[in-house]
């Protein structure tokens, strides 16, 4: 898919170089079987014109080891003679052979082939009448100047054949030149182009560069945009959250107080009335005086009940024992009401009164959240403080839970993340199924 991509993307580059690996192909082909077919005449000329060398000078060797055989009598002029016959022979071959389908050079060809056997015929004649005794008459015929004029004619043909090959190679060698300079025009060409598809490629990556970096600018603009909106979304939930938690705090606050002073006041005074009552029927009415009784114990749980209510709305030990006693009383009930053995480590530490309610809570909360739903058999609670943090925790060994698994009742952790939040601390839960649960808070310790 790759290619195919790249091919649309840029059609025009693609067609020029397909274009430019098309021609360099015809070039380079179209060059190579030129020279091949110049580089053959080339070598075919070369051999003739050795062959019309090798033809004289086997012409001339032959004459000259007769004429040294006649003159001196001498027989190892023979050999020589006889190879130079076979030179010139072999010599002939080639010519007949290479001129056998060239019309134009016939006549001198066999001009040629009628002086060299007239030259040789004569050669002939003259070793056979010496080997006949008839030494005088192969003077003779050796002096009368026919082989002389034989030679010269075979001289003047090989010269005109010679000059005809020699204008062959010269066409052969500037019809190599034309190809090699077409051929080497043609690369130019083809390097220009494809220069030029470079160009024309390097170009359109540029284009695409620039507006791919101009798409990752908008991009990032856009990221930081957004990224800037959920963080001001983020600190408005924040405030929200703080602000919803202060509220909520502060109307358990004056509930609290308004049951303490209100409430408790009504209890107390009807409880005073009642028992101002039975002292007055003391001795007389003794159903009235029972279900007097059953009243006054009324009013007691009534108290009780409303003191509870008051606590949970508002611990009076946080504010008069401080957040380690406090701690240590609601693990003490909690232990009291669940049969559940509560481990408390606990120091004092410093921290600002909405910080220790915000323990407080995430420790109430833990507790009632671990009373429901943990199944423990032990819990630790700790409180400690070091490096300037305050570090206080909730531990079981319960059934635990995923933390990263959605959940239906999360929404009492997710209070308890925003709770410290609320005061720059942070939240952390440890948990796997079977493994029990740890709720740890970190706060910064208060000055």
């Amino acid at each position: 898919m790759q290619p195919i991509k790249v091919i649309r993307r840029s059609p025009v580059v693609f067609s020029l170089a397909l274009l430019a690996a098309v021609a360099m192909l015809f070039i380079s082909e179209g060059s190579y079987w030129q020279s091949v077919r110049t580089l053959d005449t080339l070598d075919r000329v070369a051999t003739v014109r050795n062959s019309l060398r090798q033809l004289e000078l086997g012409v001339v060797d032959a004459e000259t080891n007769q004429r040294g055989y006649l003159l001196s009598n001498r027989s190892e002029y023979i050999a020589p003679y006889r190879r130079a016959l076979v030179s010139v022979e072999a010599a002939m071959a080639v010519l007949d052979q290479h001129y056998s389908d060239t019309s134009r050079v016939g006549q001198s060809l066999a001009q040629l082939k009628r002086l060299t056997a007239t030259c040789l015929s004569i050669m002939a004649e003259s070793l056979r009448l010496h080997d006949d005794g008839k030494a005088p008459a192969a003077q003779e015929l050796l002096l009368s100047g026919l082989g002389k004029e034989s030679m010269d004619g075979i001289r003047q043909v090989s010269a005109a054949l010679m000059a005809q090959e020699s204008a062959s190679l010269a066409a052969g060698r500037a019809r190599l030149y034309d190809t090699l300079m077409l051929s080497r025009i043609g690369v130019a060409g083809l390097v220009v182009a494809m220069m030029l598809a470079l160009f024309l490629y390097m170009r359109h990556g540029r284009t695409l560069e620039l507006h791919q970096q101009a798409l990752l600018e908008v991009a990032r603009i856009e990221r930081e945009r957004l990224e800037s909106v959920v963080r001001q979304r983020t600190a408005e939930l924040t405030d929200l959250a703080r602000h919803l938690l202060t509220a909520r705090e502060d109307e358990r606050n004056r509930l609290a107080r308004n049951l303490h002073d209100e409430l408790g006041a009504l209890l107390t005074a009807a409880k005073l009335d009642a028992a101002r009552i039975r002292s007055r029927l003391t001795g007389s009415a003794p159903e009235a005086l029972e279900r007097l009784a059953h009243l006054v114990a009324t009013l007691d749980s009534s108290i009780a009940l409303g003191r509870r209510i008051i606590e949970d709305l508002r611990p009076s030990t946080l504010d008069n024992l401080g957040l380690a006693a406090a701690l240590e009383i609601l693990a003490r009930e909690f232990s009291a009401r669940s049969g559940v053995p509560v481990h408390c480590a606990v120091a004092p530490v410093r921290l600002s009164p909405s910080a220790e309610l915000v323990v407080y809570r995430l420790v109430q909360e833990a507790v009632t959240n671990l009373s429901k739903y943990a199944q423990a058999r032990n819990v630790w609670i700790s409180l400690a403080a070091s490096d300037g943090r305050v570090q206080a925790s909730v531990r079981d060994d319960g059934v635990g839970f995923d933390p990263g698994a959605p959940h239906a009742s999360t929404y009492g952790l997710l209070g308890m993340r925003y709770r410290a939040e609320a005061e720059r601390g942070s939240l952390s839960i440890v948990s796997a199924p079977g493994q029990g649960t740890i709720i740890a808070v970190s706060l910064p310790e208060s000055g």
